[in-house]
């Protein structure tokens, strides 16, 4: 029997947690597949132990393991894949398959200026972008961003789409607030790179409260984690991995 099980990246506010649990919820009733299991990589419960032995309990003969990830690092490279080899080990009859991280989306491209026209602020023509990635040690998550930033700007036509980072990579949030503060007092809108609210959606909106005293026209928008077309890569890539296992069952 075919089971999806679904990795959140966790969070230490329950808001987030919350907020994530929401969104993959109205995904699975998009997705034909008797068995859906929620779990998380750190910070909540279950984890992806806990989260196999679930989809296992319900009766799961194979599991599509599906990263909630927005790109690329040692979280999907690493983390996940060692608990799936586990999982493997401690149930032999049970067959994986494991998806990857959304990456780079033209969808997503489109929801980061649907952004921005949700504030109902006029788009200046000199406006500038900037995303605030979460960071990784990875330089692949850097690379990534910086296409998804030159992707945005040539589609979308904008003056100036920078990228910067919570941690793990440079430019730094703190960086790029400083760039900001020394240069032209222009318009900005600042995106957070962010599937769900946390600590780190918390960071960003004290440092902008801060830095908008200084006469700087600082927009902050919502994070990416409501939008529709999330939803709607998630619920492609689940299809895509469910239809390649089914092929592979047949084999």
């Amino acid at each position: 029997m075919q089971a999806v099980l679904y990795v959140g990246h966790g969070s230490r506010i329950k808001a987030g947690v919350e907020e994530a649990t929401q969104f993959i919820e109205r995904c699975k009733s998009l997705i034909d597949v008797p068995i859906q299991e929620i779990c998380f990589l750190e910070l909540a419960k279950p984890n992806i132990a806990a989260g196999i032995a679930m989809c296992v309990a319900s009766g799961a003969t194979h599991i599509t393991v599906v990263p909630i990830l927005l790109l690329t690092a040692n979280h999907a490279k690493e983390d996940i894949p060692l608990e799936i080899e586990t999982g493997m080990k401690k149930y032999a009859d049970v067959s994986f398959t494991y998806g990857s991280a959304f990456g780079i989306q033209s969808k997503i491209i489109d929801s980061l200026n649907e952004r921005m026209l949700e504030q109902r602020t006029a788009i200046a023509n000199d406006a500038s972008v900037l995303l605030v990635g979460r960071g990784s040690s990875d330089p692949a998550v850097k690379q990534d961003l910086t296409k998804i930033a030159q992707l945005l700007k040539e589609k979308y036509v904008l003056n100036q789409v920078d990228v910067c980072f919570l941690y793990g990579a440079k430019p730094s949030f703190d960086e790029a607030l400083l760039k900001l503060k020394q240069g032209a007092n222009g318009q900005v809108f600042i995106i957070p790179y962010l599937l769900f609210t946390g600590i780190l959606m918390n960071d960003i909106e004290k440092k902008i409260a801060v830095q908008s005293a200084y006469n700087q026209e600082l927009i902050l928008c919502e994070h990416l984690g409501y939008h529709k077309n999330i939803r709607e890569v998630l619920v492609e890539q689940v299809k895509v991995l469910i239809e390649n296992a089914k092929m592979k069952q047949e084999i």
